[in-house]
C-alpha cells in the first residue's frame, strides 16, 4: 500500500477535524438554525469587534428570548382554535367570542348561567396569557425625581417595620429584631425615645389615631400598648443631595455596611420599659397589630394562625378569628370603616367585617399562589396585596371576586403602603429595590441606589407621610437603617 507523506498526513487530519467540529456545530445549533433566517455559523463568520465569548453569549441569550417568544406564540395559536371550537358550542345560544372583543373586556352574555361561566373563563384566559407580553414592555414616558433626605440609624438588627404618628408631633417609629422600638425625628434623623419592654423582636409599630400612644407586636406572644411624650428637637439644616432619577442604580459592596451605631445613636436617648396594656391571648409570634378607627379596639395577627380583637379599655378578647390553615403574617384595619383583612402563608387574605356589632362576616380571597406578606386597604375602596409569588394585586371592595389591576415584579414582596393624596403604591422588594406603581399597575419609579446610599439588605416595610413636604416616603430593611425620601411624580406619570 502507497504510504502518505508526513505533511500530507498531517493535513487530512486537519480536515477531517475540521469537518468534524463543523459537524458538531450544526449538530448543537440546528434548532436555533430552523427558526431563524440567519443561521447561527454565517452570524459568527461575520465581522465583530466583540470578544468572541460575549459575542457566543449574546447570540445564546438572543436564541432562548426567540424561543420564549415562540412558545407563547404558540399558546396563543391554541387559544385562538379553542375559541373556534367553543364558538360552534356557543352558537347555538346565540353568542359569538372572538379574541378583539375579549382584549377589550366586551363580553355580551345572552345565554344560560353555565354558558356566562364558559365564556367568562375563557376571556380570563386569553387576557392572561396575551398580557405576559403585553406586560413586560410597560414603559414610563417621563422620569420621576426621588431624592434621598435622611438616614435613621440606631438599631442593632434589622428592621421589620415603620409607622408615623397620627397626630402632632409627626415621628418615625421603627420596629426592630434587637427587641426595641425607636421613635425619630423625621427633620433631624436624632433617636427621641426607645421602648425596650418586650422580650422578643418587634414585629409591627402603629400608632393610635387621636392619642400618643403606641402599639407594637412581638416574637415574644405578646402586643404591647405603651404612651410615649418626645419634643422635637431644633431642625438642622438638611445636607445638600443632589437628586438621583428613580431610575438609576450604582451596585456596591456589602462592606460598606455599618455596625449599627450611627448618629442616632443610643447614649442620649430616653427609653420607656412598661407598656400601660400588654395583650397576651396569642400561642405564638405576634407578627403584626393596628387599631381600629376609633382606636377602642385593636387587631393582633399571629403565627397560631388566628387573629385577636380586644378591647383597649378592658385588655379583653372580644373575638378570635379563625380560619386561616398556616400562619399570619399581616393585619391591617380600614381608616373609616370597622374592617380588618388579615394575610397569611396559605396563599389566601381574608376581610372580616365589624360594621355589624351583633355578627361579623368573613371573605376568602384567593388571588396568588405563595405567601400574601400584607394586603391594605386605599381610602377609595379598594384592597392592595402583595406576595411572595412576586405580584401585587389591586382589587375593589364592591367587587372582589378577580382583581382590577395585576402588577408583576423580579422579587419577592414585603409590607407595601399606599399614598392617599397620589394614590400610589410603594412595593419594598427581597432584592433591595423599591419600587412605585399607580393604581391601574403602571410603573412610576425606582427608588435610586448608588453608591452608599439606599438598602444593602432586604427592604422590609414602606411607609407614607402625607404630611411632611420633604420626607413623603420611608422605607426600612434588614441593613438596620430607616431611610427617608422625597418623591416628586410629575403630573402626567399619575393620570390614568
Amino acid at each position: 500500500m502507497p504510504v502518505e507523506g508526513g505533511s500530507s498526513a498531517a493535513a487530512r487530519q486537519a480536515k477531517q477535524k475540521r469537518k468534524s467540529h463543523s459537524l458538531s456545530i450544526r449538530r448543537t445549533n440546528s434548532t436555533e438554525q430552523d427558526r431563524t433566517g440567519l443561521p447561527r455559523d454565517l452570524l459568527e463568520g461575520q465581522e465583530s469587534k466583540l470578544p468572541q465569548p460575549l459575542r457566543n453569549n449574546l447570540l445564546d441569550l438572543f436564541g432562548q428570548i426567540e424561543r420564549e417568544f415562540e412558545t407563547l406564540y404558540i399558546e396563543n395559536l391554541e387559544l385562538r382554535r379553542e375559541i373556534d371550537t367553543l364558538n360552534e358550542r356557543l352558537a347555538a345560544d346565540g353568542q359569538t367570542v372572538d379574541g378583539g372583543d375579549l382584549s377589550r373586556g366586551a363580553l355580551k352574555t345572552k345565554a344560560s348561567h353555565s354558558t356566562s361561566q364558559l365564556s367568562q373563563k375563557l376571556k380570563t384566559t386569553y387576557k392572561a396569557s396575551t398580557s405576559k407580553i403585553v406586560s413586560s414592555f410597560k414603559a414610563t414616558t417621563s422620569r420621576a425625581v426621588c431624592q434621598l433626605v435622611k438616614e435613621y440609624v440606631g438599631h442593632r438588627d434589622g428592621i421589620w417595620d415603620l409607622g408615623i404618628t397620627r397626630i402632632h408631633p409627626v415621628v418615625l417609629g421603627t420596629a426592630s429584631a434587637d427587641h426595641s422600638a425607636m421613635l425619630w425625628s423625621i427633620e433631624t434623623g436624632k433617636c427621641l425615645l426607645k421602648y425596650v419592654g418586650h422580650a422578643g423582636s418587634v414585629n409591627s409599630i402603629k400608632f393610635h389615631p387621636t392619642e400618643q400612644m403606641a402599639l407594637t407586636a412581638s416574637g415574644d406572644q405578646t402586643a404591647h400598648i405603651w404612651r410615649y411624650m418626645v419634643q422635637l428637637p431644633t431642625p438642622q439644616p438638611v445636607a445638600d443631595i443632589s437628586q438621583v432619577s428613580c431610575e438609576d442604580e450604582v451596585e456596591f459592596s456589602d462592606k460598606d455596611e455599618g455596625d449599627g451605631d450611627g448618629e442616632g445613636g443610643f447614649s442620649d436617648c430616653p427609653s420607656v420599659r412598661v407598656p400601660v396594656t400588654t395583650l397576651k391571648s396569642h400561642q405564638g409570634v405576634v407578627i403584626a397589630a393596628d387599631w381600629l378607627v376609633g382606636g377602642k379596639q385593636v387587631v393582633t395577627a399571629s403565627w397560631d394562625r388566628t387573629a385577636n380583637l380586644y378591647d383597649v379599655e378592658t385588655s379583653d378578647l372580644v373575638h378570635t378569628l379563625t380560619g386561616h390553615d398556616q400562619e399570619l403574617t399581616h393585619c391591617c384595619t380600614h381608616p373609616t370603616q370597622r374592617l380588618v383583612v388579615t394575610s397569611s402563608r396559605d396563599t389566601t387574605f381574608r376581610l372580616w367585617d365589624f360594621r355589624d356589632p351583633s355578627i361579623h362576616s368573613v371573605n376568602v380571597f384567593q388571588g396568588h399562589t405563595d405567601t400574601v406578606t400584607s394586603a391594605v386597604f386605599t381610602v377609595a375602596d379598594n384592597v392592595v396585596s402583595g406576595s411572595d409569588d412576586r405580584t401585587v394585586k389591586v382589587w375593589d371592595l364592591k367587587n372582589m371576586r378577580s382583581p382590577i389591576a395585576t402588577i408583576r415584579t423580579d422579587s419577592a414582596v414585603n409590607r407595601i403602603s399606599v399614598s392617599v393624596s397620589q394614590r400610589i403604591i410603594a412595593l419594598p422588594h427581597d432584592n433591595r429595590q423599591v419600587r412605585l406603581f399607580d393604581m391601574t399597575g403602571v410603573r412610576l419609579a425606582r427608588l435610586p441606589r448608588t453608591n452608599r446610599q439606599g438598602h444593602r439588605r432586604m427592604v422590609c416595610c414602606s411607609v407614607w407621610c402625607e404630611d411632611n413636604p420633604t420626607c413623603n416616603l420611608f422605607t426600612c430593611g434588614f441593613d438596620r437603617q430607616a431611610i427617608g425620601w422625597n418623591i416628586n411624580i410629575p403630573a402626567l406619570l399619575q393620570e390614568k
